[in-house]
């Protein structure tokens, strides 16, 4: 088999295991070849035993319970990741700090041994100039990842920046981070609106135990329907 192809194999397998499922069309752009291609891909790697998951009209995945060997790290990769744990060590949440730390620590644990002092010695070599003090305004952000993919229904309590504090009953929607800091838009039950709402406003955040129905909107249409009504991005006006 050709080196190319053994090299995209690789990597076809890598992302299935990333992510819970891929089309072949996503597969064929990403890696420069004709979806025709990516079917042969895929019956080779069927063939050599690995339990690939066709779901008709939807794409492929692997099957559940189904683990692969530790992932090996390029040089050019460790870097990468180490020059990303030194961005978000200045992060101001510190829920994301702590969380990425422990993630990160795992990841260093299957690195060669040859890797390990090369990235000792970079996390050392690399800093960034913002948020000098290292300050942590907020904690809420890992508990707002997950009410957003699992379409938790979320009870506030948020102080504005013009100092008037509601309580609110959110559908969150999605986050986004300006400014070093961290936004969530959430659908508020109180306004009857989706708004955006400063992570470091939120005084206290209740999980209701309460799903709502998935938005069916893009993250892209939000943004362009923020840009009809209020002519600017939703950092203006803040709930």
């Amino acid at each position: 088999m050709e080196k190319p192809r053994i090299t995209r194999l690789t990597k076809i397998l890598t992302q299935l295991q990333s992510k819970r499922i891929l089309t072949a069309r996503e597969l064929a752009t990403k890696y420069g070849v004709s979806v025709r291609t990516i079917y042969r891909d895929i019956r080779t790697l069927e063939a050599s035993g690995i339990p690939i998951i066709t779901e008709e009209g939807k794409g492929y995945s692997l099957q559940e319970g189904y683990q692969l060997p530790p992932v090996m790290f390029s040089e050019n990769e460790a870097n990468a990741l180490i020059t990303a744990e030194q961005l978000i060590l200045k992060n101001k949440d510190a829920s994301f700090v702590e969380h990425y730390t422990n993630a990160i620590t795992k990841i260093k644990s299957v690195l060669k041994y040859s890797q390990k002092g090369k990235t000792d010695l970079l996390s050392q070599r690399i800093i960034f100039r913002v948020n000098k003090e290292e300050s942590r305004s907020s904690s809420f952000l890992m508990q707002i990842q997950a009410a957003i993919t699992n379409f938790n229904l979320l009870d506030i309590k948020y102080l504005s920046l013009q100092n008037k504090a509601t309580q609110r009953i959110v559908e969150p929607f999605a986050l986004y981070s300006t400014n070093e800091n961290w936004l969530l838009i959430a659908f508020c039950r109180l306004r009857k609106e989706f708004r955006a709402f400063r992570i470091d406003c939120i005084e206290q955040i209740t999980d209701t135990q309460k799903n709502f129905e998935p938005h069916q909107m893009t993250l892209e249409e939000y943004f362009e329907i923020c840009k009809e009504k209020y002519l600017n991005t939703p950092d203006k006006p803040l709930s």
